[in-house]
């Protein structure tokens, strides 16, 4: 961890990540056409928009664990990122569980220039070895710590004491879509003390992905995440639109907002989004449930006969961290001996 002493938070510059062919594979259960995506990557190309970032969206070989892979392997999105993405570097999701690093040594050879590690804070420790060869193989990784808000600031802060130099940025995630604007600025100015390069990556349950991106940047952050018309996991993403029509309106257009938001359109009208259950998105961010877990939750809420939002709380009330799945089981005997 390298220290930054108690300088000032101010940012000069933003880089702006578009996940919109990550984080929006959610919302379309992990298939799309090849033609609308490659017309995607080429528009966006031509934009001011910093970076790209594309594949599954539990992260590179996510059907490993058994779950719907996407119609496009994550050789072919290389070659449709490579293809396309002339003067943008462009990369992919991670999670030590399932993704190998001999399968991202391939995709950088291939022209992949980032990498972005998925990790919960409570198990950073677990998966050092795996981030420091992940920087021996890409140079540019950043650290995702997922879910959290569900670890005390202190306690995240310390979870990154460990975490190789060679690590080129910690990212804030707000997995829950629930924090808000002040939590944003406590996250992001503790890791800036310590982090040269802070990112952000927001979730709209509450309505608050955008201004929470934005605060994030004016709190440090140096990335921001967002996804054309918000479309993502859940209730969505910031979106990148709207972010760049913020900073247009703050600061100058910087992104060419105009372009963003007819891009937005285009994507809006050839993603068409699985629905989601508002019920549940706002339930998941008040009392503090991923949105992967919400499936289960309606599964054993029905089964038991049991209110969603009471086995969501005795969850969170069972586990010592952000909860899982034997977590639930055992929140609905409790709730149904109750």
């Amino acid at each position: 961890m390298s220290s930054q002493g108690d300088r000032p938070a101010e940012t000069t510059r933003l880089d702006l990540l578009d996940c919109t062919l990550r984080d929006g594979m959610y919302a379309v259960d992990f298939q799309l056409d090849e033609k609308f995506v490659t017309g995607l990557l080429t528009r966006l190309n031509q934009t001011p928009v910093t970076r790209i970032e594309v594949g599954h969206g539990l992260g590179l070989e996510a059907e490993r664990t058994g779950v719907t892979a996407c119609n496009i392997g994550h050789r072919r999105w290389g070659e449709l990122a490579g293809a396309t993405l002339s003067a943008k570097p462009w990369g992919m999701f991670a999670q030590p569980d399932f993704t190998r690093l001999e399968t991202v040594e391939g995709l950088v050879k291939e022209g992949m220039t980032f990498l972005r590690v998925g990790v919960e804070p409570d198990r950073v420790a677990d998966h050092l070895g795996y981030l420091r060869q992940a920087t021996e193989v890409c140079d540019e990784v950043y650290l995702n710590l997922m879910k959290s808000s569900a670890t005390p600031v202190d306690r995240f802060v310390d979870a990154l004491a460990d975490v190789p130099d060679a690590v080129t940025g910690v990212y804030v995630v707000d997995s829950y879509g629930a924090m808000l604007p002040d939590t944003v600025t406590e996250y992001v100015s503790a890791v800036r003390r310590h982090f040269d390069v802070v990112g952000f990556h927001g979730h709209d349950n509450l309505g608050l992905a955008n201004v929470n991106s934005i605060t994030a940047y004016e709190a440090g952050a140096g990335i921001v995440d967002a996804t054309l018309n918000g479309i993502g996991r859940g209730s969505g993403n910031a979106s990148l639109e709207a972010i760049a029509g913020i900073l247009k309106l703050s600061r100058g257009d910087l992104f060419d907002y105009r372009e963003l938001a007819r891009i937005a359109e285009y994507a809006h009208i050839n993603m068409d989004a699985v629905r989601e259950d508002r019920t549940m998105q706002v339930l998941g961010a008040v009392i503090g449930i991923h949105s992967g877990f919400f499936p289960l939750v309606e599964r054993l809420a029905e089964e038991f006969g049991i209110d969603p939002a009471r086995l969501m709380e005795t969850a969170v009330e069972i586990a010592d961290h952000s909860p899982r799945k034997d977590d639930f089981r055992s929140a609905a005997a409790r709730c149904c001996a109750a």
